[in-house]
């Protein structure tokens, strides 16, 4: 599993209303503005906006799980609805808000036990696959191990450590939600090499860093472990 989840990369086809949306509705934070990419703060996470410029592009209609603390949801579904055509689903004794940003991408803002106010973190992106059963071998031989499988539909949840990755065969989830396609995401882990060799020969790439590898996978979406 991984340690922290460093990154969450969005393609956006103009960025400052992008930004704006982000700052202006859900009160985050600029890390970093650049010429065609910033990146917002999520807690420990950069949610990063980039324009349509290099490679990884960041994903589009991702959708992705925002944590607040629970005696914040009220307060965060009161607002937003007044702008937005909320829909609201429980799991367990646990709600979660979903809504769309500009670009088509699937916001859920989820109660959680983060201590803190306001967005605290994201603990779930979920990836578009072609065959569910061979990205559920990649990413298990990558060290990641099945939460759960869906009941109604072909779906796998990851448990990744500080956060979920779901894997979605091509389908409309809840709230019409789509998995996100070239998706680039970056995490740290302990281990590094150990997890990247047992992958080499089923990732589209794998290309050393600095720091240490930049992963393709067999759908498409980049992975960088730290």
């Amino acid at each position: 599993m991984f340690s922290s989840l460093r990154w969450l990369a969005l393609e956006v086809k103009y960025l400052d209303p992008a930004l704006s949306f982000y700052r202006e509705h859900l009160d985050l934070s600029v890390r970093h503005e650049r010429e065609s990419e910033a990146a917002l703060a999520v807690g420990e996470t950069d949610l990063i906006l980039r324009a349509p410029s290099s490679v990884p592009r960041g994903g589009l209609h991702t959708h992705y799980a925002f944590s607040t603390p629970a005696g914040e949801y009220d307060d965060w579904w009161n607002t937003l609805s007044q702008q937005f055509d909320l829909t609201e689903f429980k799991f367990g004794s646990a709600k979660s808000l979903y809504f769309y940003d500009l670009e088509g991408n699937c916001v859920e803002i989820g109660q959680s036990t983060d201590e803190g106010t306001g967005i605290t973190g994201i603990f779930e992106i979920v990836l578009e696959v072609e065959d569910l059963d061979r990205a559920v071998s990649f990413y298990t031989d990558l060290g990641l191990s099945v939460r759960d499988r869906g009941d109604n539909r072909r779906r796998v949840r990851l448990d990744a450590g500080p956060f979920d990755i779901e894997l979605w065969e091509p389908q409309l989830g809840l709230a019409d939600a789509r998995g996100g396609v070239h998706v680039d995401i970056g995490v740290t882990a302990t281990a590094a090499m150990t997890k990247v060799d047992s992958i080499t020969e089923k990732a589209l790439s794998v290309e050393e860093t600095d720091t240490g590898y930049r992963i393709r996978d067999p759908d498409g979406h980049y992975l960088t472990i730290a």
